[in-house]
């Protein structure tokens, strides 16, 4: 079984859904580098004290302190049955890091998940996107509507749509995206780490499919 896993795709094409369905199905534990940061600030561990000071001044976090962070936290013994890294890494000399830290911990890359999918698709989905105000529930305007146009099911708050789920926005970021990741995909593939699946498949079939190649 592969145990040890990169989650990759685009905005839009079903990270979060199947990140849930492998953390019911596997003994994985979810880092991503938002709740990296914050559990380590929480803890008030020495990186998590200077990621906190570049975070409170509005700055980005340099890459070798997220690395430490990253290597503090796979080091926990939580992560010995596997991990599911999301969000990392998303540049080339981070890319290079953590395979540098994973050998030092032995803990080394096993896949990289890559979702595939259509641009056009990524823009309709998520340019469809509804938020509720109140209670954060999500909606979408063609796939998972409201009883009541606008208005949560669940609360009765006002829904609306994230500034930066419109079209022109999305367009932008996809495009950013697929420039600095493109250098991400060519690495792990030259590694032969990286899993190329559809994510336009349905997510129930996404998961089986999944499921079946990280059990091998």
């Amino acid at each position: 079984m592969k145990k040890n896993i990169i989650l990759m795709g685009p905005p839009g094409a079903g990270k979060g859904t199947l990140a849930k369905q492998l953390l019911n199905a596997f003994p994985f534990v979810h880092i991503s580098t938002g709740d990296m940061f914050r559990e380590a600030i929480k803890e008030g561990t020495e990186l998590g004290k200077l990621a906190q000071s570049y975070i409170a001044r509005g700055d980005l976090v340099p890459d070798e302190v997220t690395i430490g962070l990253v290597k503090e936290r796979l080091s926990k013994d939580d992560c010995k049955n596997g991990f599911l890294l999301d969000g990392f890494p998303r540049t080339l000399p981070q890319a290079e890091a953590l395979e540098k830290l994973c050998e030092e911990i032995h803990r080394p890359i096993d896949a990289v998940v890559n979702l595939d999918c259509d641009s056009q698709e990524l823009v309709r989905r998520i340019s469809g996107r509804r938020v509720c105000k109140s209670c954060g529930a999500p909606y979408h305007v063609e796939t998972m509507k409201p009883k009541v146009e606008g208005i949560c099911d669940i609360c009765g708050g006002p829904l609306f749509q994230r500034p930066d789920d419109n079209e022109e926005a999305l367009k932008v970021r996809l495009g950013h995206y697929i420039e600095s990741t493109k250098p991400l995909l060519d690495f792990y593939e030259g590694k032969g780490l990286l899993v190329n699946f559809d994510s336009l498949i349905g997510k129930e079939k996404l998961f089986d499919q999944v499921r079946l190649y990280l059990e091998k």
